[in-house]
């Protein structure tokens, strides 16, 4: 079986976080639009986690959102 992706919700924050591993201080951040950070391999640049801010708001849009894979 290939990586996981782990999804954890701060209901206090309001953000969903999707991660490929676990955040550590060495990452790279980058806003990706639409209040989506990307959290970046520094070697690689591969994204590795993610973290949709507002995320109880989106679910309420009618309009769908899309992550990059």
């Amino acid at each position: 079986m290939g990586a996981k992706l782990t999804f954890k919700y701060d209901r206090e924050g309001d953000i969903l976080y999707i991660n490929k591993t676990p955040p550590y201080p060495e990452q790279e951040s980058e806003e990706l639009g639409d209040e989506v950070i990307a959290r970046l391999n520094p070697k690689t640049g591969e994204i590795e986690n993610l973290e949709v801010l507002f995320f109880s708001t989106r679910l309420l849009r009618s309009d769908l959102f899309e992550l990059p894979v």
